[in-house]
């Protein structure tokens, strides 16, 4: 079932001209371990100057805003829908920075269902679950270096500390925790 609301999510995005990546669980299960999750995130190549978009492709998606799109994108950055037809949860997340849009075009293609979706690199996705620093993303940080024994650390650790300077969070010193238990 989620296969088949990504495959369709994934034609709607790439019909509209819109670049995406599959971020939040569903990564997790391409690069790490195998977990439970019932929805799906989307980081989105756009800002809210496409938003009318956006809303346009998820509809092409069957996809049904769960809030009005204009104000709440405008304060979260964030489109929560669901699917018509299953209810699957999707959140399209508009991004802003310079970082997302760099990770966007690094993306994976990987064939999910029958369709090609671009996925964030496990990298990538390391950082992201860094800086989230939940307990949750920290063990999905664990399951994808475990996973993925040619994680490029150097780039996630390059990457960590520029974060850490503009957030003055100690995420180096989170990382390396969760690499440990690893």
């Amino acid at each position: 079932m989620l296969s088949e609301v990504l495959e369709r999510v994934a034609a709607a995005l790439a019909a509209a001209r819109i670049p995406y990546m599959l971020i939040g669980g569903q990564a997790v299960l391409v690069h790490g371990e195998p977990r439970l999750t019932r929805d799906i995130d989307i980081t989105l190549g756009v800002s809210l100057d496409r938003l009318t978009e956006v809303v346009a492709a998820a509809g092409a998606a069957g996809l049904k805003p769960l809030v009005d799109p204009e104000p709440f994108a405008r304060e979260t950055l964030v489109l929560p829908c669901a699917d018509a037809a299953s209810g699957v949860r999707v959140d399209l997340v508009l991004s802003e920075s310079a970082w997302e849009r760099r990770a966007i075009q690094r993306a994976a293609i990987v064939r999910i269902g029958a369709a090609d979706v671009r996925v964030v690199t496990p990298e990538d996705l390391v950082v992201h679950k860094v800086v989230a620093g939940r307990p949750r993303d920290l063990e999905d940080v664990r399951s994808i270096v475990v996973r993925q024994p040619q994680l490029d650390r150097k780039y996630v650790e390059k990457t960590l500390r520029e974060f850490e300077v503009a957030t003055e969070q100690p995420l180096l010193e989170r990382w390396r925790e969760a690499v440990e238990r690893a």
